[in-house]
């Protein structure tokens, strides 16, 4: 093969395997976007549950401190009954 010929034909192979390399490239980057979307609506969904999880966390705390109080309030008037007598 004619050395000026090879150089033409090498040139050319190697731009197009840059070409495929860079497809490639761009192709691995799409994908990861789409994972990458994947992983930010899982992570919605577990702040989401995540959230509902601390308000029910609180309505069981207040519902303790509410009965809490009520179990205090009713003591107390039973000292008060039991001392009376």
């Amino acid at each position: 093969m004619n050395p000026a010929l090879a150089r033409i034909w090498f040139s050319r192979l190697r731009s197009r395997a840059v070409a495929i390399e860079i497809e490639l490239l761009k192709g691995e980057r799409d994908k990861l976007r789409d994972a990458l979307r994947d992983t930010e609506a899982n992570v919605r969904k577990v702040e989401a549950d995540l959230k509902g999880l601390r308000q029910r966390e609180i309505q069981t705390k207040r519902e303790i401190e509410a009965l809490s109080t009520l179990i205090e309030i009713k003591e107390h008037r039973d000292v008060k009954a039991e001392g009376a007598t």
